[in-house]
């Protein structure tokens, strides 16, 4: 349920709407917009009886949301959620960030030239995997907590913010000390622990769709995180399982705007996991932001044929620039930017 204030309303009077809610047994959510404020009821609302609050001063409007996940929803909040990391860098505006870097942290040689690059050519952010689900058991695991300390110094040598991925609970809170964003990975989507602790540890969060999950699964892991109070949450379309093996993930691009439109959550986009084959990657990551992709992950590799990890995926430095260029230009045709860059046609 999602109380609509009138333009007017005073503090008083949403005061007083907080205070019915409370007492129906649920908990007030007030939500300030540019225009006019709204209260949301958190809880499972499906027997609240909103009746007298209908006829309450200052309200405009109860409305009964039928969809299975609240808080993600564009009708709990209408304005495009704007998230931002420590370091200024923000998702969900007119400027589009590009995160870039490589699969895993293999050295801190590799991870520092790798961030050295992917800054020069234009990224404002920093992704590489401290810790690694792989498949096979057998394959790079990554290199764990040191990994995390090579990634701060990285960020120290260049000012990029760093994207990396929590693994498990147990892992979380280190992650969280050195990352400026914490990703949940598609392995992980549907993880409920990991998603409620990693909203309560007040870092934006990456929350990545599971390689079978519809965009309802999506959004409703997302609900877990901003449950726990923490509204800066970055989605991410990374490809979902199909049938035909030539590429690795279905890009599902469709999904960049139908989420935009369902939810007022920032929609960003993995071409390198959506498609797995480097010559690909290219074309998917034009299209994503063709249709609207709030920000970029690309895998970039100092030497992408030495990468531990999915190296058939990976740019080398030469593309990725070719890559960013490209970028510019759809950005603008579009009426945006790449987040760091002048405008394409300056150049």
């Amino acid at each position: 349920m999602l109380v609509m204030m009138r333009r007017d309303a005073t503090a008083g009077q949403v005061q007083a709407v907080c205070d019915a809610i409370s007492a129906m047994g649920f908990t007030p959510l007030p939500l300030p917009g540019t225009v006019r404020t709204a209260v949301g009821l958190v809880g499972d609302d499906g027997q609240a009886d909103g009746t007298h609050i209908e006829a309450m001063a200052g309200v405009a409007s109860v409305l009964y949301d039928s969809k299975p996940y609240r808080q993600a929803s564009r009708e709990w909040k209408p304005e495009k959620t704007i998230v931002t990391l420590a370091t200024g860098v923000s998702f969900g505006g007119d400027e589009i960030p590009i995160i870039a870097g490589p699969c895993s942290v293999e050295s801190e040689a590799q991870i520092v030239a790798a961030a050295r690059l992917v800054k020069q050519a234009g990224a404002v952010a920093l992704r590489g995997g401290a810790y690694k689900p792989r498949t096979s058991p057998y394959a790079f695991q990554g290199l764990g907590a040191p990994a995390l300390e090579m990634l701060a110094i990285a960020r120290a040598e260049t000012g990029l913010a760093i994207v990396t991925e929590a693994l498990d609970e147990a892992g979380a809170e280190r992650v969280a000390e050195v990352a400026d964003m914490v990703q949940v990975g598609a392995r992980n989507m549907q993880n409920y622990a990991l998603l409620r602790l990693v909203g309560r540890l007040g870092k934006p969060v990456l929350l990545k769709r599971g390689m079978s999950a519809t965009i309802t699964e999506l959004l409703l892991a997302a609900e877990y995180v901003l449950n726990e109070g923490n509204g800066q949450v970055v989605l991410c379309e990374r490809g979902i399982r199909g049938f035909d093996g030539a590429t690795r993930n279905v890009f599902d691009v469709s999904a960049i705007p139908l989420v935009q439109k369902q939810s007022h959550l920032p929609m960003a986009a993995d071409p390198s996991h959506g498609v797995g084959v480097r010559d690909l990657v290219p074309a998917a990551a034009r299209a994503a932001v063709a249709a609207g992709a709030d920000a970029l992950l690309i895998e970039v590799h100092p030497e992408p044929d030495r990468a531990k990890s999915d190296g058939v995926q990976t740019l080398g430095p030469e593309a990725f620039t070719k890559l960013v260029a490209d970028l510019r230009v759809i950005a603008e045709a579009t009426g945006r930017s790449i987040a760091g860059l002048p405008a394409a046609a300056s150049r």
